[in-house]
């Protein structure tokens, strides 16, 4: 009788103490949830590091991993579209859009904000334009291009505004708190790390960006609103061009007028644009190029992970509009 108590004690054990399984659609989420759960087992990464969320196919063995995790966080339907079937009304879902940007909450409509167009094409032949909502922002459009990503109302970007960094924080660890009571003061304790951690990265990426405020700069990308509206740095609009091969003459001609212009200093790529893209786009003019990733492909996780991610923001953005 003794020995069977003896067997059965590691395995109630074991259950007692089986830490949550968190599964992250994509890195920036993956690393912001590192924090708060230090000290127990790594969130899991549903795409892999650099994977657009917006045109994924789910294999097979992505919606075993959904549906065996204890919490899947992820942006909402706004970017991760491929999920809403399975994690709709799931009690293992978190989608952060809705939370961190009620419906109602008028501070950043991605439409009016940052004068997107995904979705709009009542207007066929006119790809140059300054947005109908009167921003002031540039935006080029490859005409024949297939990669834009219809939104909707609202940036799902949100994890490139640190103060919804916080609030994802926040929302993080009340939510594994509840999963989870008796590490409940483990998650708050970390919560509370991360907020700390926070102001000062903040703080000093606000340092690090403010002697580039006022230069001119184009992103590749329309996905940066919240970092801009953040740091008081607007870019002048955004080029819509296909990632794997150099735009049109036409489309070029667009865009090298739009640089000269606007007397821009730098075009923002991303990593996966391949170089010959990106120089076609630059190519004599005095715009220089700089790569932005905001999906911090090739930050380490783990629980400075996030501030790591701002911090190469910073040094990427000042690096080119400053000429360093």
């Amino acid at each position: 009788m003794r020995a069977l108590l003896l067997l059965a004690l590691p395995l109630l054990f074991s259950s007692q103490v089986r830490a949550l399984e968190v599964l992250t659609t994509i890195k920036p989420l993956q690393l912001i949830a590192s924090a708060i759960t230090d000290g127990m087992n790594e969130p899991e990464l549903l795409l892999a590091p650099g994977t657009s969320p917006h045109d994924y196919a789910l294999r097979p063995s992505d919606v075993r991993r959904l549906n065996q995790a204890d919490l899947v966080v992820w942006v909402g339907p706004e970017l991760e579209g491929f999920l809403t079937p399975l994690l709709a009304g799931k009690d293992n879902s978190l989608a952060l859009l809705a939370l961190v940007e009620p419906e109602g909450h008028e501070d950043h409509d991605h439409q009016e904000q940052d004068g997107e167009h995904h979705g709009h094409h009542e207007h066929h032949d006119e790809h140059d334009h300054q947005d109908e909502h009167h921003t002031g922002k540039i935006s080029v459009e490859e005409q024949d291009d297939d990669h834009e990503h219809d939104h909707g109302d609202k940036d799902p970007h949100i994890w490139l505004d640190p103060h919804h960094g916080e609030r994802i924080a926040t929302l993080l660890a009340d939510r594994l708190s509840q999963l989870d009571p008796a590490n409940a003061d483990l998650y708050q304790r970390n919560l509370a790390t991360f907020r700390t951690e926070l102001a000062k990265t903040d703080s000093a990426v606000a340092e690090r960006l403010a002697p580039a405020r006022g230069k001119g700069y184009f992103v590749f990308h329309d996905a940066y609103g919240y970092w801009e509206d953040h740091y008081q740095l607007p870019a002048l609009g955004h080029f819509t061009v296909n990632p794997e091969r150099a735009p049109g003459a036409q489309t070029v001609a667009r865009i090298h007028q739009a640089l000269r212009e606007a007397q821009a200093e730098c075009v923002f790529a991303e990593p996966q644009f391949r170089p010959a893209v990106v120089e076609a786009v630059v190519r004599n003019t005095q715009a220089r190029i700089g790569i932005l990733d905001p999906l911090a492909t090739d930050i380490a996780a783990g629980p400075r992970g996030y501030f790591a991610f701002m911090q190469q923001m910073a040094a990427a953005m000042a690096g080119c509009l400053l000429n360093e």
